[in-house]
């Protein structure tokens, strides 16, 4: 089973099919997923789920249906514990971003770390569950797939919120700090966290 993230909703692909209760099936291979998206978008619809009856090809398959879009990112931790977080566009996120050029996705997730925030000395500790979500740009919808990387850094110095790309603050957050900041997250960085 996979997660697609349509803002706070759910895509799920899946195998198995229930009886709809709150949510509605559709054919993985025959699905108009843009009338999905805008289905999710305006009704009070929970979730859509896909069904395709080989488990082992649901993501491939679903990724051919919109362009995807390659980002990295990281969960930060410094010698405390605490985690790294931005707050971008009004909410609170993990710093992330797009692929550049031939880097390898772990060159990306740390380049990405360092440009959003300032904070150096990023050591990958090990990957993280890949997310999905889908967002619309210049008037069409894309996959981004975002792969994640757990980091560590004893890094103590100023941060530098990189304010182009709407980050204006960056922070480390303890436990009782990131409850709260997750009350305005996203669903896929809640999953993560």
């Amino acid at each position: 089973m996979y997660k697609v993230f349509v803002g706070d909703k759910p895509i799920i692909l899946t195998s198995v099919v229930e009886k709809e209760t709150n949510f509605k099936n559709y054919l993985l291979n025959t699905v108009n997923v843009v009338k999905v998206i805008k289905k999710l978008n305006t009704t009070s619809l929970k979730e859509v789920r896909l069904i395709h009856k080989n488990q082992d090809k649901l993501i491939k398959k679903f990724l051919k249906k919109l362009p995807n879009v390659i980002a990295g990112g990281g969960k930060v931790f410094n010698e405390k514990g605490d985690i790294l977080f931005i707050y971008r566009n009004d909410k609170w996120d993990l710093p992330k971003g797009k692929v550049d050029g031939k880097e390898t996705i772990e060159e990306t997730a740390i380049r990405e770390v360092e440009e959003e925030t300032g904070v150096e000395g990023l050591k990958i500790t090990k990957p993280l569950d890949t997310t999905y979500h889908i967002f619309k740009r210049n008037g069409r919808y894309k996959i981004k797939i975002t792969y994640w990387f757990e980091m560590k850094t004893s890094f103590n110095g100023k941060f530098h919120p990189q304010e182009n790309e709407g980050i204006t603050k960056v922070e480390w957050l303890n436990k009782e700090q990131i409850k709260e900041a997750l009350t305005n997250s996203y669903a896929n960085i809640k999953g993560l966290v």
